[in-house]
């Protein structure tokens, strides 16, 4: 048995398929660990809901923006963007039971050392707290008003973590981290205008990974959703969102032995790397 880690797909499934090939992935003995981020700008967002729905037990899928921004739209809590490519999904005849299973995903999955979430984790979090975190959010979203749950997504303040922070600003502080972080400071507030590379992190903040005394970094994080960071291996990070979407490869990485399997935009398949 392998386990998988996967890039952001974001609606390309036909790359997607090419991955699975590339990977001789066996759907009977494998397992398959996304990212986030299932959905959107891609061509394919249904399909890919559909197939990875249809993985059952052999997928574990964590939240991010963009699955999170279909569910909004979803229930009228917010507007359909220029750029999204949704409207397959919202008019889909099995929209209903594809927008059920996406809500009751997780927010953060841990497993053997491993952590696996969309974006990143605040300095003062550890994995303990985080997933303690997580957990509220996720209960929240799969509860009877998860409408009034998302209704309260939207949003950049409070820029920082309390302990005190009730209601709205409690699970938006906790989502922002875990599904839109890049850069905070050392004190873990958190800025999302910047959207670059390293090189573009704002005066006085650093990549969330990179702060030093991160309270979760004996531990490695499995994360997506940064797109110009590109694909980072270390020995406590992979980061996997490779840019698909943007014309570079969809990347998978087997857990086991760190090899990287990866196909370029188009569906087309190239040799695995190791």
């Amino acid at each position: 048995m392998a386990t998988y880690s996967i890039g952001d797909v974001q609606g390309c499934m036909a790359e997607l398929a090419a991955l699975l090939d590339a990977c001789s992935y066996d759907r009977k003995r494998d397992r398959l660990w996304f990212v986030g981020d299932l959905v959107n700008r891609g061509p394919a967002s249904l399909e890919v809901l559909r197939f990875v729905k249809g993985l059952g037990d052999g997928a574990v899928v964590v939240l991010g923006n963009h699955d999170l921004h279909l569910l909004c739209v979803a229930e009228g809590s917010a507007r359909a963007r220029p750029d999204d490519t949704l409207d397959h999904v919202l008019n889909a005849p099995d929209r209903n039971a594809l927008l059920k299973w996406l809500r009751t995903r997780k927010l953060m999955h841990v497993d053997d050392g491993c952590v696996l979430l969309h974006a990143g984790l605040l300095p003062q979090w550890t994995i303990e707290k985080a997933s303690a975190l997580a957990r509220e959010v996720e209960s929240a979203l799969q509860g009877p008003h998860y409408r009034d749950v998302l209704a309260g997504l939207y949003g950049s303040e409070p820029t920082e973590w309390s302990d005190a922070l009730q209601g709205p600003d409690r699970v938006r502080v906790i989502v922002n981290a875990m599904t839109r972080m890049r850069f905070c400071t050392e004190q873990g507030v958190m800025e999302f205008r910047s959207k670059g590379g390293l090189v573009a992190a704002p005066a006085g903040y650093r990549p969330w990974f990179d702060v030093p005394g991160r309270l979760s970094e004996r531990s490695t994080i499995i994360c997506g959703h940064w797109s110009a960071l590109g694909l980072r291996i270390e020995s406590n990070l992979l980061a996997l969102d490779s840019g698909c979407i943007w014309g570079g490869p969809l990347s998978a990485v087997r857990l086991e032995d760190r090899r990287l399997f990866q196909v370029p935009c188009g569906g087309d398949r190239s040799p695995a790397r190791d």
